[in-house]
């Protein structure tokens, strides 16, 4: 069980800090139940009440500050998630986002990545599906790396590519 205060990544919401640990009392919800209240970062407003005993939503702690250095130092070993079907492509970027598996994150921006360079070199844009699914595996890496590395959010490709340049 997580504790009070902590930062936790909670399914495709992100990373979100546990506000409270509590019984609720909304209609529909079970009153017995324990339940985290989440802040999701960078959205002041919003809150997520999550069973403690969830099994259908990956939740897991934010990565350490030496898994990060790992991740990023590991980034060039990391394979691309290429499927070359456009419906067996959104599945498979569907799954690799809700396993909350930021190694996930980094396969499916790579892969994008290179899909735009692809497309671009052709005169093509890149899809909507694939815009999608990249501005989200960024957000979700960016938004986690971030908040561990102290570096804002904005700035983190930007440190990404620095470090795997030297």
């Amino acid at each position: 069980m997580f504790e009070i205060g902590e930062y936790i990544v909670y399914g495709v919401k992100g990373v979100c800090r546990i506000e409270d640990i509590t019984h609720i009392d909304i209609s529909g919800a079970d009153k017995d139940r324990l339940y985290y209240v989440l802040a999701p970062v960078g959205d002041g407003s919003g809150r997520i009440y999550a069973p403690t005993d969830n099994q259908k939503i990956t939740m897991r702690k934010v990565i350490s500050r030496e898994e990060a250095d790992q991740l990023i130092e590991d980034m060039p070993k990391i394979e691309q998630l290429w499927v070359p079907d456009d419906r067996q492509r959104e599945a498979r970027y569907k799954e690799a986002m809700n396993t909350c598996d930021y190694r996930a994150w980094v396969s499916i921006v790579k892969t994008l990545y290179i899909r735009k360079q692809e497309r671009t070199a052709q005169g093509k844009k890149i899809t909507a599906l694939d815009e999608r699914y990249m501005r989200t595996a960024e957000n979700e890496l960016y938004s986690e790396l971030s908040l561990t590395l102290g570096i804002p959010k904005d700035e983190m490709e930007q440190y990404i590519r620095e470090r795997l340049t030297q």
